[in-house]
């Protein structure tokens, strides 16, 4: 090999070597800022978790003081633990009845949405309908729509379904919501190819929608269920219109009912409200993985 060549090859192995030492160090530089950004974000976080978890603490030491000891110190931490005070809620509400009434409410309801975000939303994402765009336009502008109780409790005052839990529950299930938009992102996610395979194969629509598409979408599914879920839980004004009969109520207007009765007694309502919410609560700590699914597949999409 010449001199010329000896020293081109010098060159270059020089000025990868400095190439490859320039880039190690940006990395090295980039991975010291990024180990520093965690520690702020960690603060933030812990500064909105206690913003969310004081209430609920200040909400438990007050349903766990006594009558006399909330009067003499109302913002105080609870000296003796009275948990009788959520047995005598749980009697004098009769949240028993209600918490089964909201069950059926908020499963059937709940499953019934799901059902329609699952129809509305796949021939939406897909284009097998005519006006797709239009569709997935609607699906946002009703979000923005406001709720139409007058027409709601009219429409079941002709059907003979006022005052009826079935009413009730059709009334909850076609408030999808965000459901059929979140669903349509989702299913955009999953390759069209496999529709045209599986129509090779020769699957009929309902066949691959059952078989294919609602196995692959169940993080979705779980999360449209779940954000109608909580809804439905916690929904009272259409609970109010539409129900005559106390004994139909759902827990949330139970509670609203039990608060008109027992104001006055803060540490009893107090217990009563931990009553209705510790089922959301507990059942969050369990779905949350699906919840986060979902949200994150259908923004993928």
């Amino acid at each position: 090999m010449s001199t010329t060549g000896k020293t081109q090859t010098g060159t270059l192995k020089a000025s990868d070597s400095r190439h490859w030492t320039t880039g190690a160090s940006s990395k090295v530089a980039r991975s010291q800022r990024v180990g520093k950004t965690p520690w702020l974000m960690y603060f933030f976080v812990a500064c909105i978790l206690i913003l969310f978890i004081f209430p609920l603490l200040y909400l438990l030491n007050t349903a766990l003081k006594s009558t006399s000891e909330f009067v003499t110190n109302p913002v105080g931490i609870v000296s003796s633990f009275q948990w009788g005070n959520f047995a005598e809620a749980w009697s004098k509400g009769n949240f028993g009845a209600y918490f089964l009434n909201t069950v059926i409410y908020t499963v059937c309801g709940a499953g019934l949405g799901t059902a329609i975000s699952l129809f509305m939303g796949f021939p939406v994402a897909r284009g097998y309908i005519k006006g797709s765009k239009f569709w997935s336009l609607l699906f946002t502008l009703v979000l923005f729509l406001p709720n139409a109780l007058m027409t709601q409790f009219q429409l079941l005052l002709r059907l003979h379904l006022y005052n009826t839990q079935i009413g009730y529950i059709l009334m909850v299930a076609v408030g999808v919501g965000i459901g059929p938009l979140l669903f349509t992102g989702f299913v955009s996610s999953i390759p069209k190819d496999l529709d045209e395979a599986a129509a090779i194969d020769g699957a009929g629509y309902w066949t691959y929608l059952f078989k294919f598409i609602v196995p692959l979408s169940k993080p979705a599914l779980m999360t449209v269920f779940i954000l109608q879920a909580v809804w439905i839980w916690n929904e009272i004004i259409m609970a109010t219109v539409l129900f005559s009969d106390q004994n139909k109520f759902p827990i949330s207007a139970g509670l609203f009912a039990f608060k008109g009765t027992y104001s006055n007694n803060w540490p009893l309502l107090a217990a009563a409200t931990i009553i209705v919410a510790a089922p959301l609560v507990l059942g969050y700590l369990f779905i949350q993985r699906y919840l986060v699914n979902g949200v994150l597949g259908a923004v993928k999409g």
